[in-house]
């Protein structure tokens, strides 16, 4: 099962999305892309922490709506039961996390910028599919359709 925290959730006061809602689109995101398992964290930071984030990792120096960082990928765990290289994490904290069936993958991070962001939810679907492998800049336009379609189903 996708686990997903989310943290910074209260400083969005009712503009935004339940928890419930949060991990639901996480995980329509992740089984569209066929990921039924692993860990994401989902942070919400002010203006000056995803400037910071921004210059450091896309050397853009301005605030943006929202982030991706991938660890692990979307990879299957080897034989041996270690999973391959780790990617940019948003800080210094341990990414590593175990269920009963042993370790779990860690794909990343998503770090969402409420200030700067028109739609929370679509803020959510977007960075988990960067997280998942996929990118607008490079594709023909699936990732951005996949993105309509899921928030599409998710509504009705």
């Amino acid at each position: 099962m996708l686990e997903v925290e989310v943290f910074g959730a209260g400083q969005l006061g009712s503009r935004g999305p339940s928890l419930v809602e949060m991990r639901r689109l996480c995980r329509a995101a992740a089984s569209a892309a066929g990921v039924c398992d692993g860990h994401v964290a989902i942070a919400f930071v002010d203006e000056s922490r995803i400037a910071r984030l921004n210059r450091e990792h896309r050397a853009q120096d301005r605030p943006t709506d929202v982030l991706s960082f991938p660890i692990d990928g979307v990879d299957p765990v080897d034989g041996q039961g270690t999973i391959g290289g780790r990617g940019a994490a948003v800080d210094e904290r341990s990414h590593a996390h175990t269920s009963h069936h042993g370790v779990q993958r860690e794909l990343g991070d998503v770090v969402i910028c409420p200030e700067h962001t028109v739609d929370l939810r679509e803020a959510i679907v977007h960075g988990m599919l960067h997280l998942l492998g996929m990118d607008h800049e490079v594709d023909d336009g699936e990732m951005l359709a996949l993105q309509r379609l899921l928030l599409a189903d998710d509504r009705r």
